[in-house]
C-alpha cells in the first residue's frame, strides 16, 4: 500500500519559509492520514478522502483555498479515476459546494459522469450537498488587489490499496482571474489519469498539461512497459520543448512512487507505512 498527494507549487519570492513550514506539515498529516485510511479502504475511497482534506485546507489551490476568476466568482473542477474500472468522472467548473470531489465520486454510479457548471450544481443540490461558499477573506482581498498568492497549481492523490489496485483524484480552485468558462486540465484524462499499470495525478499550468497530455502519456508508457521513472522522464522532455509548467505524482502497480516537476518547486508528500517522503 502506497500514497502520495500533492498541493501545487511553492515559490520562495511570494511566499515566506512559515508558508513553506506549514504546507509540509499539513501535507505530512494528510498523507498519514490518508495511508492510515487505506488500511480498510479502496484506493478509490482514499483519494477523494485525501483530496478532500486538502480541498479543505486554505494552504492550497482547492475547495476554500481556490482562487477568484476575472468575474469576482470562484469555480472549482475536480476528477476522479479508478484504474481497476478504467471509469473517469468528474466536475467541471461548480460552485458553491465544499467539496467538488464529494461530488465526483457520487458521478460515479452515472453513465453520464462528468458534468460542468449548472447542470453539476444542479446535481449535487439533488443529491443532498448544501450549498457552501468557499471564498475566504483572504482571497477577496487578493483579487482586489489583482494579484495572486501562491501562483499556480491544484491538489491531488494517487493510492495503491492492498489489492493491487490503483486510483487517482485531482482538484482545482483554477489560476485566478481566467476567462469565465475556461477549463482546466484537472477534470480531464490530461491531468489525472489511472489504470491497472499505473495512476497519475498533475498540477501547474492547465493549458500546458493538456497541450502535453501528461497523465495519460504516462500511465500509457508505463501501460506499454516503460518504467516509470523513464515515463515520467520522457514525458517531462516533450513538456519542456513547449516551455510547460507542470509537476505530477505517480505510483505504478509495483508500488514504485515517482514525482518529477518541470519547474521548482511542486510541494507533495508521500508515505508507504515506514517513511515519509516531503518536499524540500
Amino acid at each position: 500500500m502506497k500514497i502520495i498527494i500533492h498541493g501545487g507549487f511553492f515559490s520562495e519570492s511570494d511566499q515566506s519559509h512559515e508558508v513553506k513550514t506549514a504546507k509540509q506539515n499539513s501535507l505530512k498529516e494528510i498523507a498519514r492520514k490518508a495511508f492510515e485510511f487505506l488500511q480498510n479502504h479502496t484506493s478509490e475511497e482514499t483519494v477523494v478522502y485525501a483530496v478532500s482534506l486538502l480541498e479543505d485546507d486554505v494552504l492550497f489551490n482547492a475547495g476554500i483555498g481556490s482562487q477568484i476568476q476575472s468575474d469576482g466568482k470562484i469555480r472549482m473542477s475536480a476528477s476522479l479515476m479508478n484504474g481497476e474500472n478504467q471509469k473517469f468522472s468528474g466536475v467541471i467548473n461548480i460552485e458553491n459546494v465544499k467539496n467538488p470531489i464529494d461530488v465526483a465520486q457520487v458521478l460515479m454510479k452515472e453513465d453520464d459522469r462528468v458534468l460542468g457548471g449548472i447542470g453539476a450544481k444542479k446535481y449535487a443540490e439533488e443529491y443532498g450537498f448544501k450549498d457552501f461558499s468557499t471564498e475566504i477573506p483572504q482571497r477577496r482581498k487578493e483579487y482586489e488587489e489583482k494579484r495572486i498568492n501562491g501562483g499556480k497549481g491544484t491538489v491531488g492523490c494517487v493510492a495503491l490499496d492492498q489489492h493491487g489496485n490503483l486510483a487517482a483524484a485531482t482538484s482545482t480552485g483554477g489560476k485566478g482571474f481566467e476567462l469565465v468558462g475556461r477549463i482546466s486540465d484537472s477534470a480531464t484524462v490530461a491531468g489525472n489519469f489511472a489504470n491497472q499499470y499505473c495512476a497519475v495525478s498533475c498540477t501547474g499550468v492547465g493549458e500546458d498539461i493538456v497541450s502535453n497530455a501528461t497523465a495519460a502519456k504516462i500511465v500509457i508508457r508505463v501501460t506499454d512497459g516503460m518504467s516509470i521513472e523513464k515515463a515520467f522522464e520522457k514525458t517531462f522532455t516533450e513538456l519542456q520543448e513547449i516551455d510547460g509548467f507542470a509537476g505530477a505524482i505517480g505510483i505504478d502497480k509495483n508500488g514504485n512512487i515517482y514525482h518529477q516537476d518541470s519547474h521548482p518547486t511542486m510541494v507533495f508528500a508521500s508515505y508507504d507505512g515506514r517513511e515519509f517522503e516531503i518536499f524540500r
